[in-house]
């Protein structure tokens, strides 16, 4: 049998699971059933979620809120969406500037 394929999660990921135990009222093996995932993992972290919302606290910050890190998960998408077709552009115009250099009786 071959070897498990390990997932990875981003970070966003790690910390909305984390929130799902945080801002209700489910336990953690519940929230881990309906993720998928073992429930020692998202215990783990959901203690650093909790550690690092209290080392917030005691510097007078105030955490993100879930409405709060839906806009920071939209914005972060949205940035990334921007940064490609950045990309797509710079490469476009590289690509349209070779070609008009390359037309007989441009200088």
């Amino acid at each position: 049998m071959p070897p498990r394929k390990r997932r990875s999660f981003t970070a966003e990921y790690k910390v909305e699971a984390a929130h799902r135990v945080i801002d209700s009222d489910r336990s953690i093996a519940e929230v881990a059933r309906e993720l998928g995932i073992p429930e020692t993992v998202l215990s783990t972290r959901v203690k650093d979620e909790r550690r690092r919302i209290a080392a917030a606290e005691v510097h007078g910050e105030k955490p993100l809120d879930s409405a709060e890190r839906a806009e920071l998960l939209r914005l972060r998408r949205q940035l990334s969406e921007l940064e490609k077709d950045n990309a797509f552009l710079v490469e476009a115009s590289a690509y349209f500037a070779a070609m008009q250099k390359n037309r007989p009786g441009s200088i």
